[in-house]
């Protein structure tokens, strides 16, 4: 599933960067993120999003979103949340080119909840984009494993479920680690 913003199907960019939602951009919850009210931003997350824009990145959100699967929420709540994201976005200058999200739980066993790669490579495909190389930011070993999957540069972040990933180890070697967000994209940007 995606959605697109009207600013995001129209501009085109010329690069790509990945972001997982819940523990990149904005607070994670055990008992997921179901109302726009719990849906917080991240400290920096919002400026960091601005700063790639502001440096020709084209933004994409790929999240997984069981809460739709599990029934805690619905679609129209969903929209919700995702616009008042748009909205905090836009207050600070940034935007998302798009949100793909799975709305499926792990029983469902479909291709593209993460870490199956079916959302980045649909990704991939929608912008004409190879993944190899591409920065994917997550904070969880189904983020990191998804972008190892399609060859996408895997970037994993201390907020969220980071620290837990981070002790429990067992990802990518290849990953590089930052401490949030903010730091992610600074180095990123360093390197241009």
């Amino acid at each position: 599933m995606v959605q697109l913003s009207a600013e995001g199907a129209a501009a085109p960019r010329s690069r790509l960067i990945i972001l997982d939602r819940d523990g990149v951009i904005n607070h994670d919850s055990e008992a997921f993120i179901k109302t726009p009210e719990e849906w917080r931003p991240i400290p920096g997350s919002l400026d960091a999003i601005a700063r790639l824009n502001h440096a020709g990145f084209r933004v994409v959100v790929a999240t997984n979103q069981s809460g739709i699967g599990r029934g805690l929420f619905d679609m129209a709540t969903l929209n919700a949340i995702h616009e008042k994201m748009h909205r905090a976005l836009a207050q600070v200058g940034a935007r998302l080119d798009a949100i793909f999200y799975c709305p499926h739980t792990a029983d469902n066993n479909c291709a593209c909840r993460k870490p199956r790669p079916g959302m980045l490579q649909e990704i991939g495909e929608r912008y004409g984009t190879d993944l190899t190389g591409v920065p994917c930011v997550g904070d969880s070993l189904r983020d990191l494993q998804c972008a190892r999957a399609v060859g996408a540069q895997a970037m994993l972040v201390l907020t969220g479920k980071g620290e837990k990933t981070l002790r429990e180890g067992d990802f990518p070697r290849e990953t590089v680690i930052y401490p949030d967000l903010a730091f992610a994209v600074s180095a990123l940007l360093t390197e241009d």
